[in-house]
């Protein structure tokens, strides 16, 4: 398949017709696409998405900040956060992290370098290769933790009003999921 073919790929986007009218300041935004007549179902392409998905994803990263903020917590920031968050309960290797989260591994030295200098983290050398480091939270790390846990809970029950709004979020999940997986093979195999 074609480079410009896949830009083009579509999906049929499903509008509650309860939420309709709010949709209407959206289309109006010169970023999206217009209908081209007044009711037809809009066509949103997979690039879109991927713009969507990274300004989600920024939005995302401005709430964790926020809550950095109330936590009085500024010696990191919602990249180490998440980087914390992913590590849990676990000790792992950075290898191990790296596979979790799919961050680029310059990055994540230079996180978990913030973490460690923030004591947030320990970094034990492995007894079987000096090279390689395990890694595990220490108190201060499962504290902020635990309280980034119960924002996300708290922001969760606000936004969750019910059964439908967890199906549809599952089904952006899985949807999302498919999509890594899709792209993920498209970009190391070919299309």
């Amino acid at each position: 398949m074609k480079e410009e073919s896949v830009l083009n790929l579509s999906v049929e986007l499903n509008v509650d017709p309860n939420i309709q009218g709010q949709n209407q300041g959206a289309q109006a935004d010169p970023q999206h696409p217009q209908d081209a007549e007044i009711g037809a179902p809009r066509q949103v392409t997979y690039f879109e998405l991927a713009r969507l998905m990274e300004r989600a994803s920024r939005r995302f990263s401005g709430l964790v900040r926020a809550e950095l903020t109330k936590l009085r917590v500024d010696d990191i920031g919602p990249a180490q956060a998440m980087v914390l968050l992913a590590i849990g309960d676990s000790e792992l290797s950075v290898a191990e992290l790296l596979d979790r989260g799919h961050y680029v591994g310059s990055n994540v030295s230079y996180y978990l370098k913030q973490l460690a200098d923030g004591d947030y983290i320990d970094r034990v050398a492995s007894q079987r290769d000096k090279r390689s480091a395990r890694i595990k939270l220490t108190e201060k790390g499962r504290r902020l933790r635990a309280s980034l846990r119960d924002a996300a809970m708290t922001y969760e029950r606000a936004v969750n009003r019910g059964d439908q709004d967890q199906r549809m979020l599952e089904t952006a999940f899985q949807t999302l999921h498919q999509l890594e997986l899709a792209w993920g093979s498209a970009s190391r195999f070919g299309v």
